[in-house]
């Protein structure tokens, strides 16, 4: 090694050495500024508080003043349930209005068990509790009312009040009467036409052009879109429903945002299939895992209806019961099984209740309708007996008899 070799470690090494001194030394600085007390900061516009109280006693002005009634409850067909991207059940309709008496919003959070409403309730996240009608609380839980599944938080004497004064038995029977109404046919306003316009001519309807124009792009028999379309609208279109559900596809508002349809251009007829194309086609990737595209259809189909989600509950059903997941023969069993408290409280199931014979219903429509237009004899053995549970083959059998 040289001299000038030699030189430059030797001062490498001093710089090292140096260069560590230097930062212990800052360590240092900066665990004594810390010992020291920090001096509170104040903005220029002065200290800030909390606009709401910070006590216990959460009662009927802080809520309104809030702007939401927070309630807790358990997903079902009495309480609360999805349905098309939209809320029902009659407990839920019930509170609902009690929110608009208050000129708040209503907040519903679902539970997993009536321990964990009570829990909540009494840790003060929530304003009441609701149950299913069969369930009845005590007292001792909270403030009892004339609603024996509903409680309020123990420590709301004016909220309390509130509810007695606007409660009459006679609502409970309107809002179960509106939700009968929601879920019939007569709310979707729409003209009937034939659902082939020339069958001699082989002529659907008058939006085939359209048809075989968007199908082929997702590569789907044109026929299927055009039996789907009579399904939703009879092939009206300035078909609505009360949900939103507008046009040929019955294409909800929030959908149509998704997928940039315009509100103004909802109903025509060009624009709400390419749009309800494109959902179809989302929907198609979402269930990539199904291999067999004739199957996919079918899961496409239930999806577009109830809800992806709802669809993906039946298959972790299927799945767990030792059914095949992937086969709507298998799945279908367990979409009408969700409308059943021992599936839709299944700890596989995310997303609760569903009204599963309206989907099943309306997959099975479709395809025979999409068999009408080919030519094709439907055959019913498709629907597997010993794929069924055995309660739900009982309703479906009941349900399909002719």
């Amino acid at each position: 090694m040289q001299e000038n070799d030699y030189f430059c470690t030797q001062n490498g090494k001093k710089l090292i050495r140096k260069g560590i001194y230097i930062r212990f030394f800052l360590l240092l600085l900066l665990a004594t500024a810390c010992q020291k007390k920090q001096e509170a900061l104040t903005p220029p516009w002065g200290e800030t508080t909390d606009s709401l109280p910070v006590g216990d006693n959460f009662d009927l002005a802080d809520i309104q003043r809030n702007g939401e009634l927070i309630a807790l409850t358990l997903t079902g067909p009495e309480t609360y349930y999805d349905y098309r991207g939209k809320h029902l059940g009659a407990q839920y309709l019930l509170a609902q209005r009690f929110a608009d008496k208050l000129g708040v919003m209503l907040r519903m959070e679902v539970c997993t068990d009536s321990t964990e409403m009570l829990r909540r309730l009494a840790d003060g996240e929530a304003d009441l509790v609701i149950g299913p009608p069969a369930m009845q609380f005590t007292p001792a839980a909270g403030q009892a009312l004339p609603l024996k599944n509903w409680l309020i938080g123990a420590d709301k004497d004016d909220l309390k009040r509130e509810l007695k004064a606007w409660y009459k038995p006679s609502l409970l029977a309107e809002v179960k009467k509106q939700e009968e109404f929601l879920l019939s046919a007569r709310s979707v306003t729409r003209r009937v036409f034939s659902p082939m316009l020339n069958r001699a001519g082989g002529v659907i309807s008058h939006y085939d052009g359209f048809f075989q124009r968007y199908a082929s792009t997702i590569r789907w028999d044109w026929r299927l879109l055009a039996a789907q379309c009579y399904q939703e609208s009879t092939f009206d279109p300035q078909a609505h429903s009360w949900a939103g559900a507008c046009g040929l596809m019955q294409i909800m508002p929030g959908t149509a945002d998704h997928l940039e349809l315009a509100r103004a251009d909802m109903y025509d007829p060009e624009k709400n299939i390419a749009a309800a194309v494109r959902y179809l086609g989302e929907l198609d990737h979402t269930f990539s895992d199904i291999a067999d595209r004739q199957e996919r259809t079918k899961f496409v189909l239930a999806a577009y209806n109830g809800g992806h989600f709802h669809i993906r509950d039946a298959m972790a059903l299927a799945q767990k019961h030792g059914r095949n997941p992937r086969r709507w023969g298998d799945v279908e069993a367990f979409v009408l099984g969700l409308a059943r408290p021992e599936y839709y409280n299944d700890p596989v199931v995310k997303y609760g209740y569903m009204r599963g014979t309206e989907t099943a219903d309306y997959v099975r429509k479709i395809h025979e309708r999409w068999n009408g237009y080919r030519g094709v004899k439907t055959i019913r053995s498709g629907f597997a007996p010993n794929t069924v549970p055995q309660k739900a083959k009982r309703e479906r059998k009941k349900k399909y008899q002719v």
